[in-house]
């Protein structure tokens, strides 16, 4: 069995806005919610800018009690979530729970209270550990909350490959759900650890940028980037198959066309410098769904404003598309939001979504001069009006993690 696998429900919480409507309209505004950071230390770690979700209050989905029950990135996931369920309608449509799934993508979890707790044992000894610290700590945790609160009796699952954790997630929905093991999945990505320790381990790899103005941080393909900027948010998405959501009269916002995951089996941390298998990685995607490279109008690069990774994922398109990557056009949001982790990859495809429905690319803002080796039209500065069925998500990650989702428009 292969069904066609729709996308019913979207939901987003990000530096950029506190649901999808609104993150989308920051987006195609040039809007950047970096700033200074107020999360970890900055003068400790000489990092001094960051992607906070500012304001972020859970409390319509969340209680005070259950809020101190959850981490931070637990708090995202919950929010996204319900954001994402709700506009589904499935919660009133007599659905079978036990084809209904959750799977979530994270690529540190709870960290944060993981150093927290190991400061309270320390200072307090063994008994002040909380009865609580290895729930909120765990990454399942969070998707099995999300079961708990809907009564999902599907699979329930969490990937983890660094910052294609949430990509990859929506990979597994999308095989369960086309395969016909599930009716529907509710998917997505969730990600929040700008603490002293993972932003140190991060900056102790020459990753992050140095940059003390936040607005000049994150300028991914521009000759004078120098690393990421940590940030967090979450999004989801509400698979369901075609068939399942017809029975049910739910609207489709839009395909999950096509899933594919290389790797390049090369360096730990490092893309391989000619982007094979990044670009493998995307035809295999297009062969997937049976379309022509032409077909293709956006790609929403991974583009984290590193040396290495903005040069490869540059040269990965060029292999692939040839002549005809010169007319992509490719951004990164990114360089409004920072590098959300493991929650990238979701929250990159719910914005291509919406790129796609709307007909208009968001832009790479702080882009002013291209680097050497980085030779697309990145949306310089200004969003793009463009008339495309198809898109592209690309999401890479350390161990060589090479993630690539196929996003179609529905016909109207």
């Amino acid at each position: 069995m292969s069904n066609k696998v729709m996308i019913t429900g979207m939901g987003a919480v990000s530096p950029i806005g506190s649901n999808v409507a609104d993150s989308f309209k920051s987006a195609i505004d040039g809007v950047c919610g970096i700033d200074k950071a107020t999360y970890f230390d900055a003068e400790f770690t000489g990092i001094t800018a960051a992607g906070e979700v500012k304001d972020f209050d859970p409390s319509q989905y969340i209680s005070k009690r259950e809020a101190k029950r959850m981490a931070r990135f637990t708090q995202l996931a919950m929010v996204a979530a319900m954001q994402a369920w709700e506009e589904s309608g499935m919660g009133n449509s007599g659905f079978n729970a036990d084809r209904v799934g959750v799977m979530l993508g994270s690529g540190m979890g709870g960290l944060g209270i993981i150093c927290e707790q190991y400061d309270e044992m320390k200072e307090g000894g063994a008994r002040c550990v909380s009865s609580l610290f290895i729930p909120k700590a765990i990454i399942n945790t969070t998707a099995g909350l999300i079961a708990i609160r809907l009564g999902l009796h599907g699979p329930c699952l969490s990937v983890v490959t660094a910052c294609s954790s949430g990509a990859d997630a929506i990979g597994q929905a999308y095989y369960a759900v086309k395969e016909g093991r599930l009716d529907a999945v509710l998917v997505g990505g969730a990600e929040s650890t700008m603490i002293d320790l993972a932003v140190q381990g991060f900056h102790q790899m020459q990753a992050l940028s140095e940059q003390t103005d936040p607005k000049k941080a994150s300028i991914p393909f521009d000759k004078d980037r120098d690393g990421f900027v940590m940030s967090e948010g979450s999004a989801f998405l509400l698979l369901e198959s075609e068939a399942h959501a017809k029975k049910r009269g739910a609207k489709p916002l839009g395909q999950i066309a096509g899933y594919v995951q290389t790797c390049d089996a090369y360096h730990i941390t490092a893309p391989t410098p000619d982007g094979e298998y990044a670009a493998k990685a995307m035809a295999l995607v297009m062969k997937e769904a049976g379309i022509d490279k032409k077909d293709v109008g956006y790609i929403n690069a991974h583009g984290t404003s590193t040396p290495l990774n903005d040069v490869s994922e540059s040269g990965a398109i060029e292999r692939c598309f040839g002549d005809y990557a010169k007319n992509l056009l490719v951004s990164s949001t990114k360089s409004m939001t920072g590098h959300m982790l493991g929650a990238a990859g979701a929250f990159e495809a719910v914005i291509t979504m919406c790129a796609l429905n709307l007909g208009i690319a968001p832009p790479t803002v702080g882009l002013e001069t291209e680097a050497e080796g980085c030779n697309l039209d990145y949306v310089k500065g200004k969003a793009k009006k463009m008339d495309t069925q198809y898109a592209i998500s690309n999401s890479f990650g350390f161990g060589g993690h090479n993630s690539c989702i196929l996003l179609k428009k529905i016909d109207d």
